[in-house]
């Protein structure tokens, strides 16, 4: 009997067991004989192309056959979660942001959702920056799933998709752009609704990608489906039944390509997603290529949702009535292509007194939410993304936990690994679509 995450071990009549203490590299090494034991101590990673990021692996290998596996993390702690304890709500968006860095949408809302919920401002949330919370969110899982596909494909060896994933992808930023000004790490979903509305000509580049983007997914799958390589590379790879994802909280495409359809969107909806039509993919057998079916399915599935959303932008505000939690975002860009224009600073400084002060207290000061502590869960790209949120009634969080779904997914590394070649470690890990910077932050 084992355990993936060793440190020391002891003996039974079952043979050498391992038990998690936490011990570091020369402890693990310190228990294998390098001259008459035919198992090696090695590291893999952290590093592209390899651990699909800066993740650390501990692999015990005999041959090339891995006995054991270790996951380490923490290489790219932020303390993201601390810094928002000293910052007020609303500044909190501009750090959750840069936690899954590839899909910063969803980090936003799901702070959003949690401080609404906090505030009793759910049902306030207006129509318009709903839709537009759902189309950005969309629109950033196919990002995401496309930074997936061509991470993956390098990291076996199909170096081509690596260029046409990015190439796409490098459109939705350019959409991002246009919408928030910024290309990543936006702090653009805040509490409240959205800092500004979707400009007419971002509607116009939406539409555009939506027509082109089914011709490039049947360039990938040309490119990869019928490439015996990938197959090989991919088919009955680090297999992880719906058992074993369960047992582990392994959510997100990883679960649904082992057969079950649990999408929050569909079991726990939210920002009206009950509302729309779409489906959730999913595959029977649980390895690498069914996780690479899944997500490419996804991708249609999200590009149904964007072109709903669309369909559905009605004119109105894209943030709550309530001025005392309204962040301003009803601001034009000033002549710099930044910042306010100069009607909104000659309003609040030279016509308005209540507008200059409520602007200065909520950038300086913010608001107020009520004591007590919620959970808020959304479907992200990789999975079950939970806020849990506490507030003592001041005017920053007492606390914020997030539950991160590469974080979690981690943990049915050793369990794809272990038995299995150590060309496969990289399959199945890069199958897991980990994102460090949510893992660690």
């Amino acid at each position: 009997m084992t355990t993936s995450n060793y440190a020391s071990e002891h003996e039974t009549d079952e043979g050498r067991v391992f038990t998690v203490t936490g011990g570091d590299w020369d402890t693990i090494v310190s228990g294998t004989d390098p001259i008459n034991d035919e198992r090696i101590v090695v590291n893999m990673g952290p590093q592209h192309p390899s651990t699909h990021g800066v993740l650390r692996l501990i692999l015990e290998l005999e041959g090339e056959t891995v006995r054991e596996a270790r996951s380490v993390v923490g290489y790219l702690h932020t303390g993201i979660e601390k810094n928002l304890e000293y910052r007020n709500w609303v500044q909190g968006s501009t750090f959750v942001t840069r936690m899954d860095y590839l899909a910063p949408i969803f980090n936003e809302t799901a702070y959003a959702l949690a401080v609404e919920k906090l505030l009793g401002i759910t049902d306030d949330i207006t129509e318009r920056a709903t839709t537009i919370r759902v189309l950005m969110m969309e629109l950033n899982r196919i990002s995401s799933h496309l930074v997936w596909l061509a991470t993956t494909g390098m990291e076996l060896g199909a170096i081509s998709i690596m260029l046409y994933g990015f190439r796409e992808r490098e459109y939705i930023l350019d959409i991002f752009e246009t919408i928030t000004g910024l290309r990543m790490n936006h702090a653009y979903v805040r509490p409240g609704g959205v800092a500004q509305d979707v400009p007419d000509d971002a509607v116009r580049k939406i539409r555009e990608f939506l027509k082109m983007m089914p011709k490039k997914l049947k360039e990938y799958e040309d490119l990869l489906s019928g490439q015996p390589i990938w197959t090989e590379r991919t088919k009955n790879v680090a297999v992880l039944d719906v058992t074993g994802c369960v047992a582990l909280g392994i959510t997100g495409p990883v679960l649904r390509s082992a057969g079950l359809a649990w999408d929050l969107r569909k079991t726990m909806p939210y920002c009206g997603y009950e509302t729309y039509e779409f489906d959730v993919p999913t595959h029977p057998d649980g390895d690498v290529w069914g996780r690479y079916q899944v997500r490419l399915a996804e991708i249609r599935e999200s590009m149904k949702l964007v072109e709903q959303a669309l369909d559905r932008l009605k004119p109105g505000p894209v943030m709550v009535a309530d001025r005392k939690i309204a962040w301003p975002a009803q601001l034009a860009i000033g002549v710099d292509g930044m910042g306010n224009s100069l009607e909104h600073v000659a309003k609040i400084m030279g016509q308005s007194m209540e507008s200059l002060i409520h602007h200065f207290k909520l950038v300086t000061e913010g608001f107020r939410v009520p004591p007590g502590q919620v959970y808020v869960a959304i479907e992200a790209p990789r999975g079950e993304l939970g806020v849990h949120a506490v507030s003592d009634g001041g005017t920053r969080p007492y606390r914020v936990h997030y539950r991160e779904p590469s974080f979690v997914n981690l943990q049915a590394l050793p369990a794809m690994a272990e038995g299995g070649l150590i060309a496969d470690v990289i399959a199945g890990g890069a199958s897991l679509d980990p994102v460090m910077g949510g893992c660690d932050r």
